[in-house]
């Protein structure tokens, strides 16, 4: 137990994304199969760590942190004497950046220090010959003005930090879904919810490391569920575009697999790396890259244009001009504002909240009805009536013969003279 302590002090910290955590794998080229092995678990315990379905506990999370652990770099030494302050390192990605502004507090810049003037130094003549006069030196030049301290950058509210990372990614997202969906309204509606549910889980998401990635994803997964097919709305793609290159284009989408197209919609619509598209639809980078090329060869039967591509990375850039051609080019309904999306979540929650007490208030009304009701004793019910066959009617006088009724005349004729009658006449 004490060597299992220790090994958890000294472990680094777990990356609390599962995007990450797959990231630094595939940095030192270790397959799921050599972690597996490594840790101790199967390789599907190991994709349930990178999917965000299961989080390791215990020795397994040290083991599995150090594993993946960065290589520690070594540290520059620094300079004696710096002569201004090292500016700060931009922000990594084109999509991330502006929301990580936003939702984080940026640092100050530190002011560069004025220069000051120094006075030249005369070098000291030789001892054998004399000194010189000194050379009149002009005056110092009079101090500039201090420069003023720049303000810190004011902490924002999460009510502005939502504003602004919905007005930076919601129309985007939008037109990508309805490149996903092929249907504006569901397109819509799925941004809305996902944003909503942004909302509701704001601590998560204002610390993650890209919160358009965390929305993008919770829109897909609404868009591309399979119970939108029994709703009247959506049951049926929206009209097509009208000229012919951006139909066979919007067409070859629709007909690929849910899966395929959203692999191809990440790589060579929003731009992301072919692990990031991996991570993000739960699969193997092998099999995102196969859902890649067999989703770009479906696409390049129907654009002549994809087909007679000379690379990849040409094929790559063309898909990308010619899907954002698309969704810029088709009327995509705008989302509702941030205000009343905050205020959904919100209503939503309280409803939700409500209707959970609710029904907890009648579940305990009706045990305590049933239990204030309930007999404190068993009494054994009566057994319903049955027809019983084979039984001989009730008995009861026979049917009198002639001689029966010839005695009982006699009898009925002779009167009664007390004891006379019980004792029998002997002849």
């Amino acid at each position: 137990m004490t060597r299992s302590t220790t090994d958890e002090a000294a472990a680094p910290p777990l990356p609390s994304s599962p995007k990450e955590r797959r990231r630094l794998r595939e940095a030192k080229s270790l397959s799921e199969e050599q972690v597996a092995a490594a840790v101790g678990v199967t390789r599907a315990t190991v994709r349930s760590w990178e999917t965000g379905r299961t989080t390791p506990r215990g020795r397994k999370r040290a083991l599995y942190a150090k594993l993946i652990a960065p290589d520690p770099k070594p540290k520059p030494k620094p300079a004696r004497k710096p002569k201004s302050p090292p500016a700060p390192l931009p922000v990594k990605g084109p999509e991330v950046a502006p929301v990580l502004e936003v939702v984080h507090e940026a640092e100050a810049t530190p002011s560069p220090e004025p220069a000051v003037a120094h006075e030249p130094e005369v070098a000291p003549a030789p001892e054998a010959a004399p000194a010189p006069p000194p050379a009149p030196t002009s005056p110092p030049p009079p101090p500039g003005p201090e420069p003023e301290p720049q303000p810190a950058t004011p902490r924002l509210s999460p009510d502005e930090a939502f504003d602004a990372l919905y007005a930076h990614a919601a129309p985007g997202l939008v037109r990508q879904t309805y490149l996903l969906t092929g249907r504006r309204g569901l397109a819509r509606e799925s941004v809305e919810r996902a944003f909503q549910l942004a909302w509701h889980r704001w601590p998560e998401v204002a610390v993650d490391r890209d919160p358009v990635g965390w929305v993008r994803a919770a829109a897909y997964e609404y868009a591309m569920s399979p119970w939108h097919r029994l709703r009247r709305a959506h049951r049926h793609p929206d009209a097509p575009p009208s000229e012919p290159a951006r139909r066979a284009l919007f067409e070859a989408l629709l007909e690929l697999p849910p899966a395929y197209r959203r692999t191809l919609l990440l790589y060579d619509g929003v731009g992301l790396d072919l692990p990031e598209t991996a991570a993000e639809t739960e699969a193997s980078t092998p099999a995102a890259a196969g859902r890649l090329e067999v989703a770009r060869a479906a696409v390049a039967e129907r654009v002549p244009e994809l087909a007679a591509a000379a690379s990849p990375a040409e094929q790559s850039e063309l898909l990308h001009d010619r899907l954002g051609g698309l969704a810029r080019a088709e009327h995509v309904p705008a989302p509702p504002p941030a205000r009343a999306v905050r205020t959904g979540s919100e209503n939503k929650a309280r409803l939700w909240t409500r209707a959970a007490i609710a029904f907890a208030a009648l579940l305990i009304g009706a045990t305590a009805l049933t239990l204030h009701t309930a007999p404190t004793h068993y009494e054994q019910p009566l057994s319903p009536p049955e027809r019983v066959g084979g039984v001989p009617p009730r008995g009861g006088p026979q049917k009198l013969t002639p001689q029966d009724l010839k005695l009982q005349k006699s009898l009925n004729e002779q009167l009664a003279h007390g004891p006379e009658r019980l004792v029998p006449r002997i002849p």
